[in-house]
């Protein structure tokens, strides 16, 4: 017997907008891909590493004030979705000023998404696309294998492993973190 796998149901934005300012949302995380609501649940691990992420850069914008973080309560305009990445860096170039607003209207300069056991390869790949057609810098960071895949607009993607380093490339010039900074305590 085949089976027919459920349809998602295509709303748009405004939809979107509705739906994630139900009360019953109200403690949820979504993002929308591709015309549907994707429910984004966090866990103690991948929040953990954004955070050890958030922090180091934090600490290089202490002497080098060129923008700001956002964590993943952050959200931005990428294309026609709308993505809340686990870490995100904007420059004060392109935006001089926080808004109250829902989502940014613009794409971050830098953003880091933590994959989870729940993440659907299918919507990282979108994202990672859209993220570099806006021009953004994507550190795809997977705590299992200890490793962050480094895409950059207009270049080939690479891996970085346990014995290597992130780099700030264009984006975070001068910045390098090393990989055993924040899979430490995975060992």
């Amino acid at each position: 017997m085949v089976q027919n796998l459920p349809t998602r149901l295509k709303i748009t934005p405004e939809q979107f907008d509705a739906f994630i300012a139900l009360p019953e949302n109200a403690e949820k995380r979504f993002e929308y891909i591709g015309g549907e609501p994707v429910e984004v649940p966090s866990n103690l691990l991948s929040s953990h590493i954004a955070a050890l992420i958030m922090v180091a850069i934090g600490i290089y914008l202490k002497s080098n004030n060129i923008g700001r973080l956002t964590g993943e309560a952050g959200t931005y305009t990428v294309g026609e979705d709308r993505y809340a990445p686990d870490v995100a860096f904007v420059s004060y170039a392109r935006l001089p000023e926080l808004s109250y607003q829902g989502y940014g209207t613009i794409a971050p300069d830098l953003a880091v998404e933590v994959i989870s056991p729940t993440d659907n390869p299918h919507h990282v790949n979108r994202k990672i696309i859209n993220y570099l057609n806006a021009g953004t810098w994507v550190w795809v960071v997977y705590p299992a294998a200890q490793e962050v895949h480094v895409h950059a607009p207009e270049q080939e993607p690479y891996i970085v492993s346990l014995d290597g380093a992130l780099n700030g490339g264009d984006v975070l010039p001068g910045f390098i973190l090393p990989l055993s900074e924040i899979f430490a305590e995975m060992d």
